[in-house]
């Protein structure tokens, strides 16, 4: 299925290279979003891990984790937009 797409894509695109510059475009945005999945269960896991050890401070731990939480979002959003900026440079 997935070399039927890559010889879809480079027949396509012919010898200028669009089509790969699509398929780099998708993997950006693929490994942007997990990357951030991932990023962002192990804080939350940490936090309340940390939480369960150290009730007393649960406070700072959770704004600690929540402004942790949105610098992730942040980058894998950056990573995003720069991955559907470079798609639509591609024209056919």
């Amino acid at each position: 299925m997935l070399l039927n797409l890559l010889v879809l894509l480079q027949e396509s695109a012919g010898a200028t290279g669009k089509g790969y510059a699509l398929i780099g475009a998708g993997l950006a945005a693929g490994l942007a979003v997990l990357g951030a999945g991932i990023g962002i269960g192990r804080v939350g896991g940490q936090a309340v891990e940390g939480m369960a050890r150290q009730p007393e401070n649960s406070a700072r731990i959770q704004t600690a984790m929540i402004i942790a939480a949105a610098l992730v979002e942040g980058v894998a959003l950056f990573a995003a937009v720069v991955a559907f900026v470079m798609q639509g440079k591609v024209t056919f």
